[in-house]
């Protein structure tokens, strides 16, 4: 078998195997920018729990398996500790400037600043930590489910703080 064929008969097995675990149809979806802003947060798996990150599903279900995408809108001044999210992800900058880093702890030193159109990873289970400046942001988040938000440090969980 060559190369070529065998690289082929692994993408149809990937489509296959990926269509039959997600029996949902892919919903038809066209909003533009001032459309998304206008859409009320959902909420659900996989936002921080910070009270300035407002999630909107798009697609999908982020607590159970298969594709989902969110909006996360992101208040300005907002400061998201180092967690994790079961499930690869992807995040694009839609709106403002996003601040991104890699680690187990907040550490300004280590963020890279991601303007609009930017792309970046949070690898499965690998923490990392966000913040913005003066302005909102809005990142557009796709992944794989089910997902979850883990703290690096318990105490930092919004959700479990009075």
């Amino acid at each position: 078998m060559t190369i070529s064929r065998l690289l082929t008969s692994m993408a149809v097995a990937l489509s296959t195997t990926a269509a039959s675990a997600q029996n949902a149809k892919l919903p038809d979806y066209a909003k533009t920018p001032a459309e998304l802003s206008a859409v009320q947060p959902t909420g659900g798996a996989g936002g921080s729990g910070n009270p300035k990150v407002q999630v909107v599903t798009i697609l999908g279900d982020a607590s159970k398996p298969g594709v989902y995408a969110q909006l996360l809108k992101v208040g300005a001044e907002a400061q998201i500790p180092a967690h994790h999210h079961a499930g690869d992800r992807v995040g694009t900058v839609i709106q403002g400037t996003w601040h991104f880093g890699y680690g187990v702890q907040f550490d300004k030193a280590k963020l890279k600043t991601l303007p609009v159109g930017s792309v970046y990873t949070e690898p499965s289970n690998a923490p990392h930590f966000a913040m913005t400046s003066n302005e909102p942001v809005v990142v557009l988040i796709t992944g794989t489910g089910p997902t979850d938000t883990i703290y690096e440090n318990p105490a930092d969980d919004p959700t479990r703080k009075p």
